[in-house]
């Protein structure tokens, strides 16, 4: 087919005389050989480059630093993958539910540029943070991180598990990671002091609402004041309702209802509507929103929060859904749930929505 003037030639196949690649051939011209394809650097156009061992950059690239082989596989709908309990996870665990870091790092690579802002409005034990600072290391470079999370001792233990990979690191003669920032408050408040469009990607796993939990709670809340007498009510870092990670079969970690602080699925839908609403002042018009949110199964019913949660969403905040992806962990131990007599999903996956911010064609 010829070029239409656009459109550049970026690699030609090199042959023998019985129609097989030739590397002895290509060795001998001294060019770069990449899945049995010769990249001729002289076809490029411009906006190209040949990055050794990736493939072909595209300078027009404004979602991320990958080549066009990287993005290709980055576009993949399903993240199989199971990460190894690793940085610092005995002491992440005590949170019950944190995001792999690596994970976190994969979809940072996904959506953002090297020294580019991200947020977590919903840190936790800084699953987020660690995955932006390990971007300088194993991915195209360094990302500024913001965490706000309102339970000091989440805080502590990102601060503690820090210090501990680093001290790890250097003893192996690995460079450390970089400290981000991590701010302890409630989201609602600290947001305000995030600049309108200064955030490239918001990444988070949601609090979740579930209202067994919200029930044991309201009992034994009662046993324990007829007990012991009436005490004064919960403060922000005893009731947290804003915890971060969760792995993929967690829901139940961050019931933001210890508090009281939904009554109701409607209530926990409108709560994270409003401030998905506030938080989409702070990302950049070409940014990204990404959000961890598992179904659950209760009461024999399937709780499809992922899709209620971007219906809401959508419909309060400037944000389009532009994909859903899912977090699959092969290695999550399966549970006889229901036999012999009722079909019971055993939850080993784990949904992320992927927003951008809408235009004025989303309007239409």
């Amino acid at each position: 087919m010829a070029d239409d003037g656009d459109r550049h030639r970026q690699s030609r196949l090199f042959t023998d005389d019985d129609g097989g690649f030739d590397a002895e051939r290509a060795r001998e011209e001294s060019l770069p050989v990449e899945d049995g394809e010769v990249i001729d650097t002289d076809e490029l156009a411009d906006h190209q480059t040949y990055l050794e061992g990736r493939g072909i950059y595209d300078e027009r690239n404004r979602v991320n630093d990958l080549t066009g082989k990287e993005w290709k596989y980055a576009t993949k709908s399903v993240i199989p993958e199971g990460y190894p309990p690793d940085l610092q996870h005995d002491l992440r665990g005590e949170h019950g539910g944190q995001k792999p870091p690596r994970l976190c790092a994969e979809l940072i690579g996904r959506f953002s540029k090297a020294g580019d802002t991200v947020l977590d409005p919903f840190a936790g034990v800084g699953g987020t943070l660690l995955g932006a600072s390990l971007c300088e290391h194993e991915g195209t470079g360094l990302r500024e991180a913001i965490g706000f999370e309102r339970t000091r001792r989440w805080v502590e233990i990102y601060e503690t598990a820090l210090v501990r990979e680093n001290e790890e690191r250097r003893e192996r003669g690995d460079p450390p990671l970089a400290e981000q920032d991590m701010r302890h408050g409630d989201c609602a408040e600290l947001i305000e002091g995030v600049p309108d469009d200064s955030v490239d990607l918001l990444l988070t796993d949601v609090p979740y609402w579930h209202m067994d939990e919200l029930e044991q709670t309201r009992n034994e809340r009662r046993t324990r004041e007829s007990s012991l007498g009436s005490f004064g009510g919960p403060t922000a870092d005893d009731a947290n309702g804003e915890s971060g990670d969760g792995d993929a079969d967690s829901a139940s970690h961050k019931a933001g209802a210890a508090d009281g602080e939904w009554e109701t699925k409607a209530d926990w839908l409108d709560d994270m509507a409003a401030k998905f609403d506030r938080f989409a002042d702070a990302v950049a018009p070409e940014g990204h929103v990404v959000v961890f949110i598992g179904d659950m199964y209760r009461d024999q019913s399937y709780e499809f929060l992922s899709a209620e949660l971007a219906q809401a969403i959508e419909a309060a905040a400037p944000l389009t859904l532009a994909a859903t992806l899912i977090w699959y962990d092969p290695t999550k131990d399966l549970h006889v749930y229901g036999y012999p007599f009722s079909f019971v999903p055993s939850m080993v996956h784990q949904n992320v929505l992927v927003f951008r911010p809408a235009d004025d064609s989303d309007a239409t």
